[in-house]
């Protein structure tokens, strides 16, 4: 009998457990929640300075963790295959890089920086354009040659004219985009014709979690920024989102490079230079 009303006890000891621990968890989880009153308010002080916000914000700012990657390094070999498959190009040797040519196709890997060129199209024309340039068919051209390359890139952005697009690819990692990971791509009626890249692979990640500026503040920051232009010409905010980046500067003490997290705010007709505010410090850097 004493062994059963033991159990009861214990059990009723889990279960308040489980509601104060769920209770717990609901507050904390409001802390860090945008609440419709905050972005009203942002919005309003946006207005206020002829700026428009025409996207929602990020919902949360839960703490964040601060990322390390390597130097920007490169396997030639591996290019030289991405770029001329089975040929042999040409190469010569620069400080810090090298130039590798071969047919009309050139690749230029220098300062951790990598270019490729060939007007009349990567692997010769494309017969897919042969009826003229075509947005749907680009797209598909390009998200096929990154993803049998660099898998874990997805299409970040893009800016379709007539005749040609730019299609820029981020690399996702732990489902957040590291921004300074790039592939921009220029497509044309003859296929690829431009290829411009820069990344680093990601090496570590710190355990420990910082936090984070709320977007409303972070928007605060970007209207102290541009207030005066805005006062001239007015703004719209396309679109804002939080990824990491690898700022000027970011080198740790061991040779690594920093990642943090930054608000990305995107402007109409700019939108391939968005604004990048540091999330811990709610510092813009442009």
């Amino acid at each position: 009998m004493e062994w059963e009303r033991a159990k009861s006890y214990i059990l009723l000891f889990f279960v308040l457990l489980n509601i104060v621990l769920g209770g717990l968890l609901v507050i904390e989880r409001r802390r860090y929640v945008v609440s419709p009153q905050r972005q009203q308010a942002i919005v309003s002080i946006m207005r206020d300075h002829n700026i428009t916000l025409e996207t929602q914000l990020p919902h949360r700012f839960t703490p964040m963790r601060l990322m390390y990657v390597s130097g920007f390094r490169y396997d030639v070999n591996e290019l030289a295959q991405v770029f001329f498959a089975d040929a042999i190009p040409t190469r010569i040797a620069r400080p810090r890089g090298y130039v590798l040519s071969y047919g009309t196709g050139e690749l230029i890997v220098s300062h951790g920086f990598i270019s490729y060129d060939n007007l009349y199209g990567h692997g010769g024309e494309a017969q897919w354009m042969r009826g003229g340039f075509e947005p749907a068919q680009a797209r598909q051209l390009t998200d096929e040659f990154v993803r049998a390359n660099w898998p874990n890139f997805r299409r970040d952005d893009e800016f379709i004219q007539p005749d040609w697009a730019r299609i820029t690819y981020r690399q996702v990692y732990r489902g957040y985009i590291v921004h300074s990971n790039f592939i921009e791509i220029i497509v044309t009626d003859s296929g690829i014709v431009q290829v411009e890249m820069q990344f680093a692979d990601v090496l570590e990640v710190d355990r420990g979690n910082q936090p984070i500026a709320a977007p409303d503040e972070a928007l605060l920051t970007f209207v102290q920024r541009v207030r005066y232009i805005a006062r001239v010409t007015p703004m719209v905010v396309t679109h804002m989102d939080l990824v990491y980046f690898q700022a000027d500067g970011s080198t740790a003490d061991d040779g690594l490079y920093r990642l943090e997290p930054f608000y990305r705010v995107f402007i109409y007709g700019n939108e391939r230079d968005p604004f990048l505010i540091n999330a811990f410090t709610n510092e813009i850097i442009n």
